[in-house]
């Protein structure tokens, strides 16, 4: 494809976040580290570098701290064979900022580079983005959407020339007005030029701490790239409410195939409702009564059951807002996160 040879022939390099403690996603990351979780059967890092090769991208790098044999594991056992995988690892989280920093030198290596979280479902036109950021002649572009859920999660507005003018709701000194506005996708681009000038310490954000600040003293040119939501995919995976919603009610994703059916794992759909998602390796005992549940692979379901709104994992059954499992061992409940906690505090 020719879409694909592009990022290819242009060595674009990429990295993902997944180096997060997952603390809003407990207790399902008690078990599995965010981007190590599956969703129809497929784990969220794997669907993120199907997307990656999809458009051309070859190498990239993945930063782990908490669980990363998790990580490590779902990625070796599912990822395109063209890729190559490069780790690493973070004795303490250093922040999207020191992470980044950390992978410096490998990103590096390409003169653009993409660098995108990994608690996300994706589906973007990369290639294009990566053109539309070199032809901009910014040093950083970020890649916004225009999105209805921009109130709960937070925007990011741009000037008329595209350049960012506000973050959240924090302005950038000496800005132009505000002319556009868009959710963050979490995903970024980068001239290899761009990535120095670091902060003095160790941990820290890369929009707060130091792209913010660069582009207030006119250092670097920080700007967007805003996609209409009718021609990309963005889905958060950073909550279990979220989690659970990704899972019963999947989107289609046209760049890995469009509907579930063509990117899920080995799974099946059972319940009165076809809303119970289980890998298809558990014995589901006949008696076992399910709705509105994910299974993982691993996990055991005591004859039985009777269980709502939650996650079997291998310790037990994780309840979800107000979920119910009766028979069951429950190892504890996942908090109800509020849709307006903004993605990537975790």
């Amino acid at each position: 494809m020719r879409a694909t040879a592009s990022l290819r022939e242009n060595r674009v390099r990429a990295m993902i976040l997944a180096a997060g403690l997952g603390t809003r996603m407990r207790p399902l990351t008690d078990e599995r580290a965010k981007p190590a979780l599956p969703v129809r059967g497929r784990p969220v890092i794997s669907l993120l570098l199907d997307l990656l090769a999809s458009q051309g991208v070859c190498e990239v790098l993945i930063n782990l701290h908490h669980l990363p044999d998790t990580i490590r594991r779902a990625v070796e056992s599912d990822h395109p064979p063209e890729l190559e995988i490069a780790w690493s690892d973070e004795e303490k989280p250093l922040g999207t900022g020191g992470g980044i920093r950390r992978a410096a030198e490998f990103l590096r290596e390409s003169e653009t580079c993409v660098v995108l979280a990994g608690d996300m479902l994706l589906d973007l036109d990369l290639r294009s983005l990566a053109a539309r950021h070199v032809a901009s002649g910014r040093d950083v572009s970020l890649v916004l959407r225009s999105d209805p859920r921009e109130s709960s999660f937070g925007s990011i507005g741009v000037d008329a020339a595209g350049r960012v003018c506000r973050i959240g709701r924090h302005p950038v000194d000496g800005a132009e007005p505000e002319a556009a506005r868009g959710l963050f996708t979490s995903v970024r681009f980068f001239d290899r030029e761009a990535l120095r000038d670091w902060p003095a310490r160790e941990v820290f954000e890369d929009l707060r701490d130091w792209l913010m600040p660069r582009a207030a003293r006119q250092a670097i040119a920080l700007g967007a790239e805003i996609v209409d939501e009718r021609d990309s995919v963005w889905e958060p995976v950073g909550t279990p409410q979220e989690y659970l919603d990704v899972n019963l009610q999947p989107p289609v994703l046209p760049r890995l195939g469009g509907g579930a059916a063509h990117w899920q794992g080995a799974v099946e759909l059972s319940g009165r409702a076809q809303d119970v998602v289980s890998a298809r390796a558990v014995q589901m005992p006949d008696d076992a009564e399910l709705s509105r549940c994910v299974v993982w692979d691993g996990a055991s379901i005591p004859v039985g059951t009777k269980a709502s709104e939650g996650v079997f994992g291998a310790r037990g059954f994780h309840c979800i807002g107000q979920g119910i499992g009766q028979g069951v061992g429950s190892p504890g409940n996942g908090e109800s996160a509020a849709a307006a906690e903004r993605r990537g505090a975790a």
